[in-house]
């Protein structure tokens, strides 16, 4: 399948930032009929962020960080059960919000063979591997924290993996029977690494905070094991987590038994 054949299957979907008419297909640009125009990049995502965030989020170090770590398989008990939630619906379409590289947006997709993905994030250089990552799934650059470019309703499932959350946008663009699957790290997540990812203690109540106006949880899943890690690996996960913005990663780090510890949640909207 084409780049513009996956992006077809779900430009429906889309709708334009600037006034919220539908978008079509233009010779390597989408285009709305007031004549608003975002270009389709190489590898097929498309621009709908027209200011700096558009390059924000992951950087190329990162990404290629991610990439390589989530090829090895160490995160496919986490791909699964996020598929598994999600799979419990019929669904036909996936809304992935902050998807990065698209990982867990294909294994959902691989499990629904029926149905389309669009994946949304504010990094472009993450967004060049969340085109390619399946033949069903086209990619857009967005802003999680704005109104998303998408219709009322059409979504069966929104997927929020360790990224940041609307839950009104969420509630917005979800069927009425749809379902939401949220993925956070706990406390323990990453114990083992030299410099673990730090997670508030109160991250819990204000995810329920946040969400309870809008959605009720359905059910829990807690996602838990131990990965024995090579130098290499161990590099790459460090590698990929916010923190390397801000610290220098050390020039080897060596092989060490890492904690996996992680909450799937599948909601439906009230």
């Amino acid at each position: 399948m084409s780049l513009s054949r996956a992006l077809e299957l779900s430009l429906d979907l889309l709708r334009c930032p600037a006034c919220r008419q539908q978008l079509s297909l233009a010779s390597g640009a989408v285009r709305c009929l007031s004549g608003h125009t975002f270009n389709i990049g190489r590898p097929g995502y498309v621009s709908l962020l027209a200011d700096t965030r558009a390059t924000s989020g992951d950087e190329p170090a990162m990404v290629r960080a991610r990439d390589r770590f989530l090829a090895t398989g160490h995160y496919s008990p986490i791909r699964k059960t996020i598929a598994r939630l999600a799979g419990a619906t019929s669904a036909t379409t996936v809304l992935d919000v902050g998807c990065g590289t698209g990982y867990y947006l294909a294994g959902v997709l691989d499990d629904l063979p029926e149905a389309r993905g669009l994946g949304l994030d504010t990094s472009v250089r993450a967004l060049r591997s969340a085109a390619r990552a399946h033949a069903r799934a086209a990619a857009a650059t967005w802003d999680v924290f704005r109104p998303f470019p998408l219709a009322d309703g059409v979504a069966d499932v929104v997927l929020n993996v360790f990224a940041p959350r609307n839950p009104a946008e969420f509630h917005r663009v979800l069927r009425a029977d749809g379902r939401l699957v949220v993925v956070r790290p706990t406390w323990r997540h990453l114990a083992g690494l030299p410099k673990s990812v730090d997670v508030d203690p109160a991250k819990e109540e204000r995810l329920h905070l946040a969400l309870d106006r809008y959605f009720e949880a359905v059910v829990t899943e807690h996602v838990t094991y131990s990965m024995p890690l090579s130098g290499p690996d161990a590099e790459d996960l460090l590698g990929m987590t916010p923190s390397a913005r801000h610290a220098r990663r050390a020039a080897h780090v060596p092989g060490t038994q890492v904690t996996v510890s992680v909450l799937a949640t599948a909601y439906r909207a009230r």
